[in-house]
């Protein structure tokens, strides 16, 4: 069998197409900047290489003896110029590849035609294709529109329009066409080209089996989930206006919206039908699709979702020359370890922050309204966690099962935030040190924090208080 290697193991699609590789007999590994990320994932055999496709130095030993690469790596929602760090990662990606001999490189971008006028997202999706075949491996490019599944950051703006707004008042792009593709037909594709050698070297454009509009997309789901939808259309509204609402509205926070609207005024179809000779798969209609995922959003976790994208730049570490600053509860609890650890395991989402949720709730909300992720992201799982799961605006940064958490905020903030729970027993009582760190970037760092450090001090007594009491 042959050895593949998966760049962007961690992320919506990766996450879901290495347990279908395991299951087919390959042998996998994982490329991850942090592989705390992926050792509590129950796949069998995988081996986990850590390395950052933008430092090319950490990249030739994950590729050595690879013979096939998978690259679903995409910058969109970090900090700074997500082109220019797309361009820079795969050229960094190939040129290791190169070295290596790795003999294949499988990428999924997105559609568009290149003749029209593409946003910067198709744009870059494109061009990160050409850069990956430069150095002359052969590159086997998918191209596909917007993927419909559970967790995907298309599907969760649709149906969260539907969900919350039985009138809209929308922009030109709803009359935009796209070929909606179900995430379980974006696996088979990409599986079955790698089984296929007719599809070395070669660029397929890939899509469900219906051409509609994003204004039919809403109604279509609106049907299926039993609402009532009228849409207005307006041409006055911008791209950036439209993303500023759907930052608000849904789960999804400005960093994505505004590049995922800035492409919907694209026509994103197949024009190039050529996959259909190699492989004629049965694709997904498109309802049966949304069907699918609302069934799926209705358990307690989601396979993967597009908030395991790491939104943090650690450039910005190289700005934190200032002292730390820290908050620490330090509580007897009654109860045993595994019972507190327990209550803090199931912090967030629907939980809540075990005091004064309205604050929280607000404090996410002008989140929002500045641009941030805000607290709609939830939980991907009631009560179970893993390193890189996010809760609400914090992301899980360290986790040790029954005793350790550590949280980093990704809201927008003067500096960088870090919240903490350790829960040990000593001299047979059972003690939780709870600890809120923030480390400013400048002056305006420390105004921030000591303004509101009345406020923390006591919301996060009382959250320690109310977690003790178990």
């Amino acid at each position: 069998m042959k050895k593949i290697l998966i760049a962007g193991a961690t992320g919506y699609v990766g996450s879901r197409l290495v347990p279908r590789l395991l299951e087919k007999g390959y042998r996998v590994r994982c490329l991850a900047r942090n592989p705390d990320k992926l050792k509590n994932r129950s796949w069998n055999k995988v081996e986990i290489v850590q390395g950052d496709v933008l430092d090319i130095s950490s990249l030739e030993a994950a590729l050595k003896n690879i013979d096939i690469a998978y690259y679903l790596v995409h910058a969109m929602g970090t900090l700074g110029d997500f082109r220019q760090k797309d361009s820079q990662s795969a050229r960094n990606f190939a040129s290791a590849a190169k070295i290596d001999g790795v003999k294949r490189i499988i990428y999924l971008g997105g559609l568009g035609d290149p003749e029209q006028n593409l946003s910067q997202h198709l744009k870059s999706r494109q061009e990160v294709g050409q850069i990956l075949g430069e150095t002359g491996i052969p590159v086997t490019e998918l191209r596909a529109s917007i993927i419909i599944g559970s967790g995907s950051a298309s599907f969760e703006i649709i149906r969260d329009l539907v969900k919350k707004l039985p009138i809209m008042i929308t922009p030109r792009w709803v009359k935009s066409r796209c070929q909606p593709i179900a995430i379980d037909d974006i696996l088979s594709y990409l599986i079955e080209v790698l089984r296929d050698q007719r599809t070395v070297g070669e660029t397929f454009d890939i899509g469900g089996s219906e051409i509609l509009t994003y204004q039919t997309m809403m109604l279509q789901v609106a049907e299926i989930m039993g609402k009532r939808l009228k849409i207005i259309n307006v041409p006055v509204l911008t791209p950036h206006l439209s993303a500023y609402w759907l930052n608000l509205v849904t789960t999804v926070p400005m960093s994505v919206a505004f590049p995922l609207v800035e492409g919907l005024r694209n026509d994103t179809i197949c024009i190039d039908q050529r996959i259909q000779q190699f492989l004629p798969l049965q694709k997904t209609p498109f309802k049966d699709a949304v069907q699918t995922a609302l069934q799926a959003d209705k358990k307690s976790y989601l396979e993967s979702r597009w908030t395991q994208a790491d939104t943090f730049n650690s450039d910005r570490m190289g700005r934190l020359n200032q002292r730390l600053l820290y908050d620490e509860q330090i509580v007897t609890c009654p109860a045993s370890k595994d019972k507190v650890f327990a209550k803090i395991q199931k912090i967030g989402g629907n939980t809540g922050w075990y005091y004064a949720n309205w604050t929280w709730k607000l404090r996410g909300l002008f989140d929002r309204l500045i641009g941030g992720v805000g607290m709609r992201r939830g939980r991907r799982h009631p009560t179970e966690l893993r390193v890189g799961d996010t809760l609400d605006f914090w992301r899980v940064e360290k986790y040790i099962p029954g005793s350790y958490l550590k949280l980093r905020a990704e809201m927008k903030l003067p500096g960088i935030a870090w919240l903490e729970f350790d829960v040990n027993e000593e001299g047979g009582i059972t003690v939780l040190h709870q600890r809120a760190a923030f480390k400013p970037f400048n002056w305006f760092g420390y105004a921030y924090w000591f303004i509101l450090l009345p406020i923390h001090y006591f919301i996060f007594k009382n959250m320690a208080k109310n977690i003790a009491l178990t």
